[in-house]
């Protein structure tokens, strides 16, 4: 089955505040069922802001509710920026609910003091 067949789930990471994608910006997916969360898989971004292949697809894509957290803090102090500590933002956690067999694409905008996120295309 190609990733193009039934259901997948994708991102991508820009750092707002360079104008830049996020590159080498850690990912956690976790698939949660009530109060438990189960850690599917780590990934890092590309050049790109990009995972290199789908987080989810073909017979690893299921409905339900997922958490995706974004290692943020982790990130800006590799970049060298001068952050107070603690940070105003460290891991961003989004959580989101997939009932379809279809392509989900949760991207993040982020920047050392606010992000956002919307289902894409």
């Amino acid at each position: 089955m190609s990733t193009t067949d039934g259901g997948r789930l994708t991102t991508h990471v820009l750092d707002t505040a360079s104008g830049k994608p996020a590159a080498g910006l850690s990912i956690s997916l976790f698939k949660v069922s009530g109060n438990s969360h189960r850690k599917v898989k780590t990934v890092v971004t590309n050049s790109d802001g990009r995972c290199d292949e789908p987080l989810l697809a073909g017979h690893a894509f299921q409905a339900g509710q997922y958490e995706l957290v974004f290692s943020a803090g982790a990130y800006f102090r590799a970049t060298g920026l001068a952050l107070p500590e603690p940070m105003f933002l460290d891991e961003v956690p989004i959580r989101f609910g997939m009932s379809e067999e279809k392509h989900y694409h949760v991207p993040l905008l982020i920047s050392p003091y606010g992000y956002s996120t919307y289902r894409g295309s």
